[in-house]
């Protein structure tokens, strides 16, 4: 696994990317690809550690620590040491069916619980995941590999984001015949709609695997909303089986005076709006738009950074981004330790870019809406913010407390809502006759994802609740093996 003595000779580096300042001026990606031999010399920082904690993929204190989708890191890491590119390629596929999305997007909880990490910099997990991936694309390593026979069987999956592609990706390679069903125009979902194209290009990216998944014989069909243009019952007398992987789209919302005035939208509705309009010719063209306006994004996580980073690009006047949780610590804090995920601060490439413009980084902590106020056209204006405490109650418990006197009012004429999502939109659920659970998630026990309806599995955000993009990928080969083992009485899948 690397080099014996790699992590004491190399320090962990990064690849450059382009300056805050430069990059808010387009919407390409930012990041700088890093020469061979410095990838290689990360991947000689590898340890002989026993135990790769990067890889196992398990929850401790309700956090990803390790993998989900048990990427095998250390055998690649020591293949790009020695130069075996294609060989990492191999070992890469056999886990994950998307690198070069999870090598740009994922958050990377496997540096969280590496072992290096305890008293280093970590491995340079991410990067070298995602060289390896564009490697594989530019080499022409990657290309399609359709089935030798088909079963007969035919399934649907509906949701085409990252655990209805990796469902179909799977299913597919089965040999069953299947079909996606996307109520959006194009496929791809989140990974379509819901992540900026500065940190996942569209065209260069995400439809290049669209169009292999094609060339594999997946259909895609776009504009089908199931339960509304579709009939929900109508797939399971078309198909064999059914895979429901529609993700958590419900947000959660803020249930405070002046929510309805005109300016104030959902987080998903900003990027998606301006996903698209960049796709169909032009950025400028987004019906909500930031250009020259006071900006105020509430809530933090990639949502957040997403929409600081979205309307840097659009030339806002101002951006706050208020958070109700503390300022994390610089280091681990005793009550979070390895191989923990790290709460520590971070300047995410949002607000690095927002600090280049004012100066500082546009987050206030400890922060939370007390009201919307607007013009006497209904559009908002300003936003009467308060400070919290967090108190321990009598259980033990941390209860917000609002501090007397500290309101206060900041210009905004464009808020964002970014605090998370509840679960599933229940429609189609209901025309089906899905079980929900006390979270109002499909009900379908991880491991064999199977519903209470014969035939429908279920994967995704709309199965455990709003997670990481590598635990979609992780249900979604889950369910498809289990939806495989259904339909043959066995599987092969992993």
């Amino acid at each position: 696994m690397g080099k014996p003595t790699g992590f004491i000779e190399y320090l962990r580096e990064l690849p450059a990317d382009r300056t805050p300042v430069e990059r808010i001026r387009d919407w390409n990606e930012f990041h700088f690809h890093m020469a061979e031999p410095a990838l290689r010399q990360q991947g000689a920082r590898c340890m002989d550690c026993g135990v790769p904690f990067c890889q196992t993929g398990t929850l401790v204190s309700g956090m990803a620590s390790g993998c989900p989708i048990n990427n095998l890191i250390p055998e690649w890491n020591d293949l790009v040491y020695r130069g075996l590119w294609r060989e990492a390629l191999d070992r890469l596929h056999k886990t994950n069916n998307f690198p070069e999305f999870t090598g740009r997007v994922c958050p990377a909880p496997c540096e969280g619980s590496c072992v290096l990490g305890i008293t280093s910099p970590p491995v340079t997990i991410k990067n070298i995941e995602n060289a390896i991936a564009d490697r594989g694309w530019e080499e022409g390593w990657i290309v399609p590999e359709p089935p030798t026979t088909r079963t007969g069987k035919k399934v649907a999956v509906v949701g085409s984001g990252p655990a209805g592609l990796a469902a179909a990706a799977q299913l597919n390679k089965a040999g069953h015949t299947v079909t996606v069903f996307e109520r959006e125009d194009r496929p791809g979902g989140l990974l379509m709609y819901g992540i900026p194209n500065m940190k996942l290009d569209k065209r260069a990216v995400v439809l290049r695997r669209l169009k292999l998944m094609e060339d594999e014989g997946i259909t895609f069909r776009c504009n089908a909303a199931v339960g509304d243009t579709v009939q929900a019952q109508q797939l399971l007398r078309d198909f064999d089986a059914v895979v429901l992987c529609t993700g958590a789209t419900v947000p959660r919302d803020l249930a405070v005076e002046g929510r309805a005035l005109n300016g104030v939208h959902f987080a998903m509705d900003y990027l998606t709006t301006s996903a698209k309009a960049l796709l169909d010719g032009g950025a400028d063209r987004a019906p909500i738009h930031a250009k020259g306006k006071d900006v105020m994004v509430i809530g933090g996580g990639d949502t957040g950074t997403d929409c600081v980073g979205t309307a840097m690009r659009q030339n806002c006047r101002t951006l706050t981004q208020i958070e109700i949780l503390p300022k994390p610590p610089a280091e681990r804090a005793p009550d979070n330790p390895w191989p923990e995920w790290p709460k520590v601060y971070k300047l995410d490439y949002g607000q690095e870019e927002a600090a280049a413009k004012s100066g500082q980084d546009p987050r206030v902590y400890r922060t939370t809406v007390k009201k919307l106020a607007g013009d006497a056209t209904g559009q908002v204006q300003s936003v009467v913010t308060v400070d919290i405490g967090w108190e321990k109650n009598p259980a033990g418990q941390w209860i917000a407390q609002e501090r007397a006197g500290s309101e206060k009012i900041l210009p905004a004429q464009l808020v964002l809502i970014a605090m998370g999502f509840l679960g599933p939109e229940p429609r189609v659920l209901k025309d089906l006759g899905v079980d929900s659970d006390a979270r109002s998630n499909i009900k379908a026990e991880h491991g064999c994802f199977s519903t209470n309806v014969k035939g429908v599995f279920a994967a995704g955000d709309c199965r455990r609740g709003q997670s990481l993009i590598v635990w979609a990928i992780n249900e979604g080969r889950g369910a498809a093996r289990e939806c495989d083992r259904y339909l043959m009485g066995g599987t092969d899948l992993p």
